[in-house]
């Protein structure tokens, strides 16, 4: 589904990640973990341009998504709405529960509030967040508690209908009793659209992530099967040397 060829991002002449290459597969969970400034965070926003503005940003290679390079999108949004996307912290749009997953359809045409309702409901479902705020739809959703306002990010990422979840450090604000109900909601969406995961919590690879790279100062270091590189069967022992904490 995605293919990146001698991919290179840098801000103002300095690197932050060079010369990488790799394909990531259809529903798959592709981890990607590494110390703080090692590009995780880069390539992801290179994945639907987000740094398009950012001045002194260059970015060298491709990266196809089903077949298209994504430099060859005209229309912005159009690559975007493909593509849903997860911060670190909950970012909230300043609405309902109810808008903020509505917000997206209604962009697409959708008016009719019986198709609507089914959206809201289906995405907060999806991002088990349905039953815990049923009954509060028209409060604001800044009111949710932190990790409710995570998963109400997820169900507007949802809303889009997209064919990519890009989650960057997901659970970095979130307790770990929701962190795992989140996993648990990624694990069932595996099925319906490709995720890709950066987190600096290796475990959380290992508990998610079909296949995980390895970044490290801006080199792709090694990708494999995610039970095969903490089972030890690595390329490189920079890599056991981050999985085990040596550094990072």
């Amino acid at each position: 589904m995605i293919v990146v060829r001698d991919l290179g991002i840098s801000y103002g002449g300095k690197s932050a990640l060079r010369d990488a290459s790799f394909d990531i597969y259809r529903h798959e969970i592709f981890g990607i973990i590494g110390p703080a400034n090692s590009g995780k965070t880069s390539f992801l926003r290179a994945l639907n341009r987000m740094d398009d503005f950012t001045t002194g940003m260059e970015v060298r290679g491709s990266i196809h998504i089903n077949g298209k390079d994504v430099n060859d999108w005209r229309n912005l949004y159009a690559l975007r709405s493909r593509i849903g996307v997860v911060f670190p912290l909950p970012v909230g749009l300043p609405l309902s529960v109810y808008d903020n997953v509505a917000f997206s359809p209604r962009l697409r045409g959708i008016r009719g509030k019986a198709e609507l309702d089914d959206v809201v409901e289906r995405c907060l479902t999806r991002a088990a967040l349905w039953d815990e705020v049923k009954d509060r739809l028209d409060s604001l959703g800044s009111l949710l508690s932190g990790g409710q306002q995570q998963r109400l990010t997820i169900a507007r990422a949802l809303s889009q209908e997209p064919e990519l979840l890009l989650l960057d450090e997901f659970s970095i604000a979130v307790d770990p009793v929701t962190t795992m109900r989140i996993e648990d909601v990624l694990k069932d969406l595996r099925s319906e659209l490709t995720i890709v995961l950066v987190t600096n919590l290796v475990q959380q690879a290992r508990r998610l992530a079909d296949r995980t790279a390895f970044f490290l100062m801006g080199e792709v270091v090694e990708i494999g099967a995610t039970e095969d590189l903490f089972e030890g069967s690595v390329k490189d022992e920079r890599t056991t040397g981050y999985i085990e904490g040596r550094y990072g």
